[in-house]
């Protein structure tokens, strides 16, 4: 095949999955959503500032309520909230795609080699999933996150090495499936090596599950991230939405009624989480009409 034409069979491909995404109502309201916020994140220098998050260059009081100056109040030492909330969506996003993106590279490759080579090495690799599996996550999660340094890495690696056995065991099934179709034996027959069964014919078949996987990922990894800076374990020198809730219960906002300093992290997680949730359910239903979803 000429690279044109394969060119213009992916811009064929592509075009005939944006025609069906755009028939599902709720994956364009979560995709506009996501780029709303996404084109927020990249814009926080313009539209906060560089010191918005100085605590020695805070321009307000300390737990300020909400006014014309400070639309969502300020925290215990002054800052805006607004201007907090946008620049923690830089790294809660951030940590959230390299956190989903990590798990499914390591669950599709688990779940390729598994499903491909079958046999002992499948068994042993599909027990270590399992124990992965009925171990809780966020318990793994958070014990690799106490013993590493604290940083945005380390939290990446703490969701991204604990998450992917889902993953794995729905790529080995698709594999399996994939493998057991003639073209699979020809290719073989005519002399195609593992590498080459795995990288041109399996990988590329198992790819829109993988996608699916990757979009319904971002959601879960956000919410775990939120949930580890909650808990005191994300990197203390950047600003995320967990962080601020950490920060909101350490100045005992819950006691003291400041609903400003909770809700605004709490309903951007939700937002973000929702939005990946209607996204990823769109491209799996596009993807796979048998799932029959509707729009």
């Amino acid at each position: 095949m000429s690279p044109s034409l394969a060119r213009a069979r992916r811009r064929a491909s592509a075009a005939r999955f944006w025609r069906a995404y755009r028939a599902h109502r709720a994956g364009l309201a979560g995709l506009a959503a996501l780029a709303l916020i996404a084109l927020t994140a990249l814009a926080a220098p313009l539209l906060t500032g560089g010191d918005v998050q100085s605590v020695t260059r805070a321009p307000g009081g300390p737990l300020e309520a909400p006014s014309a100056e400070f639309p969502l109040g300020t925290d215990q030492f002054g800052r805006s909230l607004l201007g907090l909330l946008v620049w923690g969506a830089r790294i809660s996003l951030t940590v959230g795609l390299l956190a989903a993106a990590l798990s499914v590279a390591i669950g599709t490759l688990v779940g390729v080699v598994a499903g491909h080579y079958g046999g002992r090495l499948s068994g042993v690799l599909m027990r270590i999933t399992d124990w992965f599996l009925v171990m809780p996550t966020l318990v793994l999660a958070i014990v690799l996150a106490t013993v590493m340094s604290r940083s945005a890495w380390t939290v990446v690696i703490a969701i991204g090495v604990t998450s992917w056995p889902t993953t794995a065991r729905l790529v080995r099934a698709q594999t399996i499936a994939v493998e057991s179709r003639p073209y699979i034996e020809r290719a073989r027959a005519l002399g195609g090596g593992h590498r080459h069964v795995m990288g041109r014919h399996v990988l590329p078949n198992v790819m829109p599950l993988v996608l699916a996987q990757t979009t319904l990922g971002i959601s879960t990894a956000i919410l775990t991230e939120a949930t580890l800076a909650f808990l005191g374990l994300g990197d203390p020198t950047v600003v995320s939405w967990g962080g601020m809730l950490q920060d909101a219960r350490e100045a005992g906002a819950v006691s003291a009624g400041h609903w400003w300093y909770l809700a605004p992290p709490g309903l951007a997680i939700a937002a973000v989480a929702l939005a990946f949730t209607l996204c990823g359910r769109a491209v799996e239903s596009v993807l796979n009409p048998k799932l029959g979803a509707g729009s």
